[in-house]
């Protein structure tokens, strides 16, 4: 039987938003995240990462750095949360880019790789992108409009369409694993 997941955006989702952060020494997951994975994993969601890093396609930072700072976030989370990492590199205009979000190819690589029924899984995230993302795969997505985001209140027109498309809005991660604990069966694709 195929398996549900919970995917999450990286920055300014699991932890502190450091744009091109390619520097273990600068990661700070948030407080309630290793608490919100255990709880999920706990209920029998296994646990994905999925993020866009451009600063290595810009050449700001390498893919080594980038498994370094997923090595220092899984230590912080407590080692045994998440099951693997998804990462597009590529920059917002690589035309020939597939799998950067919004594009459902990471969740669907995933789906394949460790027999996951995306329709009874979800999508945590806090930009438009993840939201998108979740969508086009058939998961039931949570957007994140928590205090310690770096997009906080900037007045991105973005984050209204987010707001808009998302299955559920939380304003923190506990919050959100409660709406994905609470098995709401009422789940309508939007798209």
């Amino acid at each position: 039987m195929s398996q549900r997941a919970v995917f999450f955006d990286r920055d300014d989702t699991l932890m502190v938003n450091v744009p091109y952060l390619g520097d273990p020494g600068q990661v700070e997951a948030f407080a309630e995240a290793a608490a919100a994975l255990a709880q999920l994993q706990s209920a029998g969601f296994l646990i994905f990462v999925v993020s866009n890093q451009s600063g290595v396609g810009r050449g700001l930072i390498s893919r080594e750095q980038v498994d370094s700072v997923n090595i220092e976030l899984t230590r912080q989370l407590g080692d045994k949360y998440i099951h693997a990492f998804y990462h597009s590199y590529a920059t917002p205009d690589d035309p020939y880019a597939t799998d950067r979000k919004p594009s459902p190819e990471l969740l669907l690589t995933a789906a394949k790789e460790h027999n996951l029924d995306l329709t009874r899984s979800f999508f945590v995230g806090d930009r438009l992108s993840d939201i998108e993302c979740g969508i086009a795969a058939g998961c039931r997505t949570v957007l994140l409009t928590h205090e310690k985001s770096s997009r906080k209140g900037n007045g991105d027109p973005e984050d209204e369409q987010a707001r808009k498309k998302a299955h559920h809005i939380s304003e923190d991660l506990n919050h959100a694993v409660a709406y994905i604990l609470g098995g709401d069966d009422r789940f309508v694709p939007t798209v």
